[in-house]
């Protein structure tokens, strides 16, 4: 599983920017950890917000069985 990718798609708040990242399973887990919502921050205006980890990467969600 940990080289399977993933696409993370986010947006900002704020300013409307998006963000796509492709990580892996281990990656997501060293950066965020098995949690409903992740905090981001935009790249552009540097607003920190949080958004659910089901909409950013739907298929994560599912694999990573977080309700268990």
């Amino acid at each position: 599983m940990s080289g399977k990718v993933y696409t993370i798609k986010t947006a900002c708040p704020q300013c409307g920017c998006s963000a796509v990242s492709h990580l892996t399973a281990d990656e997501i887990r060293e950066k965020f950890g098995d949690v409903p919502n992740v905090e981001m921050e935009c790249s552009e205006c540097l607003a920190k917000y949080t958004t659910d980890m089901k909409t950013a990467c739907p298929e994560w969600d599912k694999e990573c069985k977080m309700r268990q």
